[in-house]
């Protein structure tokens, strides 16, 4: 029997899954990390906690599975997109990574936007200057701490860094590399142009490489530590969002995935760069060798409900969420007219606004709890409907729609998703996401598969499907126009409310 192992470096914390050939789980570990916040919008994490984590874990999967660990095929990493990792000539840490929800960058963005010119900064890398990415963290270095920047030699991402400190090798993906904002990523290489003008050397990156090709091998040092044999392959991984894209599946043109965690995303696969010019949703290359996705973002999506639970449902039990859904479902499609914006945090997609704020439009003293629930899952759901409808218009075909993440567990909100989108919506219920999708990446690099894709046809398989109804859709079409009106109307006044000091 062969085995794959699955490495996922999060935010919160590490998760390690061991697979079988059948993509069957053997055993799995966690192990948690902080997150620092020297100051207020500033996002940091120590690169040592990341890397204790997966020795932790690594060792703790192998000895709870019981296996040769010659038997592991191969290993496949994913892991939090956009982190920065600054080493000297002698590999040491320079600084605490500044990760990927860090907010300090806006002056960086205007001046990554004014060095590159903002129309030739999307045609590269297929997005404009955001705060979250790299290449602006790296100039913010360069900017503020300037001796730390004149002895960096080496530039990586999170699970690059790992990736170096199991194999001593340097190398980045292609998924995960389209976020740093240093990649041409219809072509898939480092951008020359942007790193001249960034006055980055190549050699800082490491080498650029597919998802599924072997970037290293596991080294006698790593092995002592963990359990694993020297010499294990290790592919090149993904980025979170790629990972867990081919952990449900979605390898193929025509399908699509939408999550429902703390933020929501709707992902679909392409076969070329497909580029929204307006910036509205990012185009990365994807794990898939020679393939693409894009992918919309909504900021506070599985967010606004535990806000609402946590402020006005703390009358609840410890069942709280199937109490919130049994409420919902009491009142009607769009919620006796309540409509919620759920621009908690600000929105990325489609209005990439850090001002904007959350609405309830259409409040009056009939409407019970159980409305404005019920409307917290339908303004979600039409913001994920204003990601859908970008690939729509720049002519994405999604055939097959894939619903997972918590939300999407609830069966009154993806009924309510399947009605808004006017489609029938696949269930996946495994939470292995990301670490299965890097697992699939591990064995097709080392030909445990033939393919991902022939990997993900074989094993990766649908729970249920949500019908959706065809009635209910027309009504909400209409509720989606008077929710996408909303924000034409007081986005001034966002902006207005922000600038008083009070």
């Amino acid at each position: 029997m062969r085995y794959l192992l699955g490495i996922d470096i999060g935010t919160s914390g590490t998760k390690t899954v061991l697979f079988d050939e059948k993509l069957c789980e053997i055993s799995s570990a966690t192990a948690e990390y902080p997150l620092y916040q020297p100051q207020n919008g500033r996002a940091e994490q120590d690169p040592e906690d990341w890397y204790n984590a997966v020795i932790s874990t690594v060792g703790t999967v192998i000895k709870k599975a019981g296996i040769n660990s010659a038997d592991i095929a191969g290993i496949g990493l994913s892991g939090q997109m956009h982190g920065l990792v600054m080493l000297d000539e002698e590999n040491r840490v320079l600084r605490p990574s500044i990760i990927w929800c860090d907010q300090r960058t806006e002056k960086e963005c205007i001046q990554l936007t004014e060095l590159v010119g903002a129309e030739r900064l999307v045609e590269i890398t297929a997005n404009p200057a955001l705060t979250g990415f790299t290449a602006s963290k790296i100039l913010w270095v360069k900017n503020n701490e300037p001796e730390i920047f004149k002895k960096c030699r080496h530039i990586l991402l999170p699970k690059d860094y790992i990736r170096f400190r199991l194999t001593g090798e340097f190398a980045a993906d292609v998924s995960d590399a389209s976020g740093m904002q240093l990649l041409d990523v219809p072509n898939r290489r480092w951008s020359g142009e942007i790193l001249d003008k960034l006055e980055i050397e190549t050699n800082m990156l490491g080498s650029i490489c597919e998802s599924v090709e072997i970037t290293g091998r596991i080294t006698a040092d790593t092995a002592a530590l963990t359990g694993l044999a020297e010499g294990t392959p290790v592919v090149g991984g993904a980025g979170d969002n790629a990972a867990a894209a081919v952990g449900t599946g979605i390898v193929k043109e025509g399908s699509a995935f939408t999550t429902i965690g703390t933020s929501g995303v709707v992902y679909a696969h392409t076969n070329s760069p497909v580029i929204d010019k307006r910036g509205r949703v990012h185009t990365f290359c994807c794990a898939v060798p020679g393939c693409w996705h894009v992918m919309g973002v909504t900021q506070a999506a599985g967010l606004s409900l535990k806000w609402f639970k946590d402020n006005f449902c703390k009358d609840m039990t410890e069942n709280a969420y199937t109490e919130i859904n049994a409420l919902a479902e009491t009142s009607p499609t769009g919620s006796n007219r309540l409509i919620y914006l759920p621009y908690l945090m600000g929105e990325r997609t489609p209005h990439l606004d850090p001002d904007c704020r959350g609405v309830l439009f259409g409040l009056s003293a009939s409407h019970t709890r159980g409305d404005v629930l019920r409307s917290v899952m339908e303004g979600v759901s039409f913001s994920l409907c204003d990601c859908k409808d970008i690939l729509d218009e720049m002519g994405i075909p999604v055939n097959k729609m894939t619903a997972c993440g918590g939300g999407s567990t609830s069966d009154v909100w993806a009924k309510i998703l399947a009605d808004c989108y006017g489609c029938d919506i696949r269930r996946i219920g495994g939470v292995q996401g990301p670490a299965l999708g890097a697992a699939i990446l591990a064995g097709a690099g080392t030909g445990v598969f033939e393919s991902v894709e022939y990997a993900c046809e074989q094993f990766i398989k649908a729970d249920n499907t949500v019908a959706y109804s065809p009635e209910t859709h027309e009504k909400y079409k209409k509720l989606h126009r008077v929710y996408k009106n909303l924000y034409d109307s007081l986005k001034n006044d966002f902006r207005r409310l922000s600038d008083i000091m009070l």
